[in-house]
């Protein structure tokens, strides 16, 4: 089964006490930022996920249902599946040390126009994959499948937020997903 990796943004972040069931559910393999009490959850909250599924809308349901589940009052707003990389995980991605990526970005080594980072910090850059996937000539099937799902998902998740009573279940929406999927292939 494919990994799948995606960010979702939440509608605060969790607090302390709900880390463990949080990982139990997922053994692991969503890294959430956590508060100790409701007077600093002011801001949305934010879980990285690594999650292996069928597609890509199989795994962020099946998270989104582990992380509500774990979490009453917790709801996801929101699915990021184009993941901001630092040259690290460009390196590990591209088969390249971190210094031919660090050259490339520099314009030192390729085709030069290497893809402007999506933030920039005094000590860290991230670049968006899609990007840099392209830039290195990578064809990678689950980008490709990462825009119209995730497009797909965060109009569910709105419709959800907005009229709950129409919005369909999460099964309905990850099979009508693999049927579109399957046909623009």
């Amino acid at each position: 089964m494919p990994g799948y990796d995606f960010e979702l943004i939440l509608s605060r972040p969790l607090f302390e006490q709900e880390l463990d069931p949080l990982f139990h559910r997922t053994q692991g393999n969503v890294t959430v930022g956590f508060v100790r009490g409701p007077e600093q959850a002011e801001h949305p909250g934010q879980a990285g996920c690594s999650w292996e599924a069928g597609s890509l809308a199989a795994a962020v349901m099946e998270v989104i249902g582990h992380i509500e589940a774990s979490a009453p009052g917790l709801r996801a707003l929101r699915v990021e599946a184009d993941p901001l990389l630092s040259m690290r995980d460009i390196a590990e991605r591209v088969g390249r040390t971190i210094e031919s990526v660090r050259l490339s970005v520099k314009g030192a080594r390729g085709p030069g126009n290497f893809p402007t980072s999506e933030t920039t910090t005094p000590r860290h850059r991230l670049w968006r994959w899609s990007q840099v996937a392209a830039w290195y000539g990578i064809d990678d099937p689950q980008i490709r499948e990462a825009g119209p799902t995730s497009r797909a998902i965060n109009g569910w998740l709105a419709l959800r937020e907005i009229v709950p009573q129409v919005a369909p279940e999460p099964r309905t929406v990850v099979s009508a997903l693999a049927v579109a999927v399957r046909e623009s292939a």
